[in-house]
């Protein structure tokens, strides 16, 4: 067992038995390209599904509701089962579904993060693969290849079904930046001087909410890979590279220098990232760099995507680098301990229902996964930035999706740390790279 698992629960659970887990291995980041397809409608149909049924996922706060419904709307569709959902806050998730993995009472079916994550807990065989629906109801047909490869397939078995998308950007005010004269910046000087024109103007350029370490992974990730590229971010996911390489020393120098500017709203790891995006809806700060979850909060304080908020891509900072999009894509899982798998089974494949994947999309403010979902459907906003996913070669998981996670939440700190106190970066880099070594050492 890895120190980080040891440590998480030791400290946040007590249960009976000795926890036996397999050895981790280093997880390659993933790379994902999307594409269209046309496809039949998978059939949902299910046979005479009795007893409770177990679902937990991390939409504890928002989008909670969207998966609430689906789950009740499954139930009524099977009122042979009887159900409870438990929805958890995201942050604690992490930590309470590993606790409950381990301690053998996990839920049939749960969400998580396609990735690492994943990885890490099929390595632990507490996942069970779902070949068998995967097959019976064409799901090859359903899901760009990309999504397969990377979200789906683990150690050449299917263990998730894609819920979601989700894509990294730059969000802005757009009546702040006509106001002050300022367009979409396309490199990095031309993000310097809309930094620069909101500071004379009294307004922060940049919002981030990072009481909760992740949002500020994206500053870190979308530097590095239009800097160094994803193949150098691959071997430093995987261990191969250094956090003292150069590569890494430049990416923090240029975000240092946006922070000793004065670009960001003051003290980032007071917020979360729903703060942060208010700061902007509220006219405080001028963009927030965030998953297009976003769009739906924005859309919950009645703002309208393309007129009240709108996007650009991170900015390009070296030509010859080529472009990436990044983000997380949201899964459904089914516990190897399952005590209703056949219902866990039908619930997943009840997922790939495109009515179900679009239902989720329009609320949460993401991009359906599937391949059934009718894109015009998408607001022009989404529309538009699904055309950035399908026009960039590479899409990468998110840091802490991308690195095995006892090292991901090494690196989570030090982007608070970093945020916190910018100034010695290179000490917290050597101190980074040791802890980073010694958890992939220990993962051997």
């Amino acid at each position: 067992m890895s120190r980080f698992l040891v440590n998480r629960l030791a400290s946040l659970a007590s249960h009976n038995g000795e926890l036996k887990m397999k050895n981790r291995r280093l997880i390659l980041a993933v790379l994902f390209v999307l594409v269209a397809a046309l496809a039949a409608t998978p059939a949902l149909a299910q046979d005479d599904l009795m007893g409770d049924f177990t679902v937990s996922h991390y939409f504890g706060g928002f989008g909670g509701e969207f998966i609430d419904g689906i789950v009740d709307d499954f139930i009524a569709a099977n009122p042979g089962l009887t159900h409870a959902a438990s929805p958890v806050d995201h942050e604690q998730f992490k930590t309470s579904i590993l606790v409950q993995l381990a301690g053998g009472n996990p839920p049939d079916a749960f969400s998580y993060w396609a990735g690492a994550r994943i990885q890490f807990i099929v390595d632990d065989g507490f996942l069970m693969p779902i070949d068998d629906i995967w097959e019976a109801n064409d799901m090859d047909s359903q899901f760009p290849q990309a999504v397969i490869d990377t979200a789906a397939t683990y150690d050449m078995h299917k263990y998730a079904v894609p819920l979601t998308l989700h894509w990294v950007g730059m969000f802005y005010n757009t009546a702040l930046f006509e106001e002050h004269g300022v367009m979409a910046p396309t490199n990095w000087d031309e993000l310097i001087h809309a930094a620069e024109t909101f500071k004379m103007a009294g307004i922060p350029a940049f919002a981030l909410g990072s009481i909760n370490r992740w949002p500020g992974q994206f500053w870190f990730d979308m530097i590095l890979l239009r800097t160094a590229g994803n193949d150098y971010r691959n071997k430093l996911m995987s261990g191969e590279a250094s956090y003292t390489d150069d590569e890494v020393v430049r990416a923090f120098s240029l975000w240092n220098d946006l922070v000793q500017a004065n670009h960001f709203y003051p003290d980032a790891n007071a917020y979360d990232w729903d703060e942060a995006a208010n700061m902007v809806a509220n006219g405080e700060a001028a963009m927030t760099l965030m998953g297009t979850w976003i769009g739906g909060h924005f859309a919950g304080n009645e703002m309208v995507a393309g007129e009240d908020f709108d996007y650009f891509s991170f900015p390009t900072i070296d030509e010859d680098t080529p472009r990436a999009s990044l983000g997380p894509i949201d899964t459904f899982v089914v516990s190897a301990d399952a005590a209703n798998s056949d219902a866990a089974k039908a619930f997943l494949n009840y997922l790939t229902n495109p009515d179900v994947q679009w239902d989720f999309a329009e609320g949460a403010g993401n991009l359906a996964p599937s391949l059934l979902v009718d894109t015009s459907n998408y607001n022009d906003v989404v529309a538009r930035i699904a055309a950035e996913i399908a026009n960039d070669p590479v899409f990468a998981f998110n840091y802490d999706l991308a690195t095995p996670p006892p090292v991901a939440e090494v690196g989570l700190n030090s982007f608070s740390e970093f945020m916190a106190n910018p100034g010695d970066f290179m000490a917290m880099l050597e101190r980074v790279q040791a802890d980073a070594a010694a958890e992939f050492a220990g993962m051997e």
